[in-house]
């Protein structure tokens, strides 16, 4: 039978282990789209906006660590994709993102919806390939799976000429070849437990690439055999117990001040498995950039994040895993007791952990995660949208070590909705629960028909309170009681959930908290709870107020 190009494919996307590709269709790739009617070990879920079909492949990327697969089509559907490339980038999240192109003979004359790809995605993806020849298909797609997932992930993008998608191709699939094992360090390991063993308080600041399960194993045992505080970086605080007596905090957006001076104490710091970005280093002052006032250690598996922004006292590539392995394997005693130390650092998280009624006279979402965090499973999928809404989660949610956070990494609004279905279609045996703004819901919010459409039983928290509420916040800060262009007019959240044919509830009231969530809890399909929650506490750690008195 003679094969297209289109066929050779999606052959190929198989011979990668693809079994999920999340698309918005179009007419530039039609021939592929059937090709994937015959082949029903590829799930294919259509979406309503390539931003929600791209948010949806970037959470896949997250939760399998393979990358995340999205198809859209030339122009205007790649152009809508771009938020999910940026937040793959950001996350350092595998991605391959396929477009749809205008036929060969029209490139470069300004046809209907042609862009130049490479020129447009320069600054954001790793790499990008328009494939002109059918038989270097193969090459190219194994090459974007490489690409993609080493040394820092990231994504890729893939052009297809839709002429060239419908050529005869006798060339055969060809799999990439997983990733060369780094190793843990060799002696050099023993160097930095030299130093480690003699820091009075050194602190641990772990990144994503530990996120996965043998990741967080090693974490939890070299914080235990070196009595070692663990800090974790921006939307990551689901790789460590948090009421381990290790654990030191969450490095996120724009930390509580009294909490970096506690940091600030530190003597070492060693950072494994980060890239050291802004937000976790809190505007490069923790470490401060570009020469740290205390010692740092960075280890890394790619060799360019390393001296890159800091200067460090110590740099090393290595497989962020076998490095802790190593490191716990040869655990020595320490010259120092480090109980004090590790104590200060986890004694104010574990004290603002329980949410506490009483505390505010107006309704946020402290009671709400309170609730959640007694009725989840020890394994549930916790999604969070940007926002400040997301600030009571990080404060009051008692990550296990086992729960899984899907967060928005690279700030962009409307990853929620569509992280929350990717989650579900991937781990359908765990509870998947998102936080989402009323800002960052009216984004991606219609992917909500794919969930009532597949029937996947996600709940939807929606926190509305009538503003893009950071925007607010910061804007309260620097022109304080000048707030312009950042109220909001909603619609009824329940009512418009409904229209979709999900279950849609409300909460106005603390005393109704427990019952709607038991309610949304228990439903055997798609629900949406609005809570319309007061602008004026903007986070968990302030009130507009006490921003504008400042």
């Amino acid at each position: 039978m003679t094969r297209r190009a289109a066929d050779l494919l999606v052959d190929c996307l198989a011979e990668q282990g693809v079994t999920r590709l999340f698309c918005v269709p179009g007419e530039s790739y039609l021939s592929v789209l059937d090709s994937l009617y015959d082949r029903a070990e590829i799930d294919v879920v259509t979406c309503r906006h390539e931003g929600g079909a791209g948010f949806m492949a970037l959470a896949d990327g997250k939760i399998t660590g393979q990358p995340g697969i999205c198809f859209v089509s030339r122009g205007p559907g790649a152009s809508n994709a771009t938020i999910a490339l940026h937040s793959a980038e950001q996350d350092a999240v595998p991605f391959v993102l396929f477009i749809g192109h205008v036929p060969r003979r029209e490139l470069g004359r300004g046809a209907f919806q042609e862009v130049d790809y490479a020129k447009t995605f320069a600054d954001i993806a790793k790499d990008v390939w328009t494939v002109h020849d059918p038989e270097t298909l193969p090459e190219i797609v194994a090459r974007a799976f490489v690409v993609a997932s080493q040394p820092t992930p990231g994504p890729v993008v893939v052009v297809l000429p839709e002429d060239m998608l419908d050529q005869v191709a006798i060339a055969e699939p060809l799999r990439f070849s997983p990733p060369a094992r780094l190793g843990s360090g060799g002696e050099q390991v023993d160097e930095i437990l030299e130093r480690l063993s003699a820091a009075e308080r050194p602190l641990l600041i772990a990144g994503g690439e530990l996120s996965g399960s043998d990741g967080r194993a090693a974490l939890l045992a070299v914080a235990e055999a070196h009595d070692l505080p663990v800090a974790s970086t921006f939307k990551r605080e689901d790789i460590f117990p948090k009421r381990h007596r290790c654990y030191a905090g969450h490095l996120g957006f724009k930390i509580p001040a009294v909490q970096l001076a506690r940091y600030m104490k530190a003597d070492l710091i060693l950072a494994v498995g980060t890239r050291l970005g802004e937000v976790p280093t809190q505007g490069y002052r923790f470490p401060l950039a570009p020469c740290p006032e205390q010692p740092l250690i960075h280890v890394h598996r790619d060799p360019a994040q390393l001296n890159r922004i800091f200067s460090t006292e110590f740099a090393l590539t290595a497989d962020p895993v076998d490095f802790l392995n190593a490191m716990a394997a040869r655990a020595r005693p320490n010259e120092v007791d480090r109980g004090d130390w590790a104590a200060e650092l986890h004694a104010p998280i574990e004290a603002a952990l329980e949410w506490r009624p009483g505390e505010v006279d107006e309704l946020d979402l402290g009671p709400l995660v309170a609730k959640l965090a007694g009725q989840l499973p020890e394994d549930a999928v916790v999604i969070t949208d940007a926002g400040n809404f997301s600030s009571w989660v990080h404060r009051h949610f008692p990550f296990s070590g086992r729960h899984l956070l899907i967060g928005a990494v690279g700030g962009a609004m409307g990853l929620a909705v569509p992280a929350a279905i990717a989650a579900a279609l991937r781990l359908p045996s765990r509870q998947a629960v998102t936080f989402v703004g009323d800002g960052g819901f009216l984004m991606t919010g219609n992917e909500l028909a794919v969930a009532v459409q597949r029937s996947l039983p996600i709940r939807i928290f929606v926190a509305d309170n009538g503003s893009y509420g950071t925007i607010r916040m910061h804007q309260e800060r620097d022109y304080p009681r000048r707030n312009f262009a950042t109220d909001l007019h909603n619609p009824d959240f329940a009512r418009l959930a409904e229209a979709f044919g999900a279950l849609g509830l409300s909460i106005s009231s603390v005393e109704q908290v427990d019952g709607v969530v038991e309610q949304a809890l228990s439903h055997d399909g798609p629900v949406v709870v609005s809570l319309r929650t007061s602008v004026e506490r903007i986070t968990a750690f302030a009130t507009l107020d006490k921003i504008r008195r400042q």
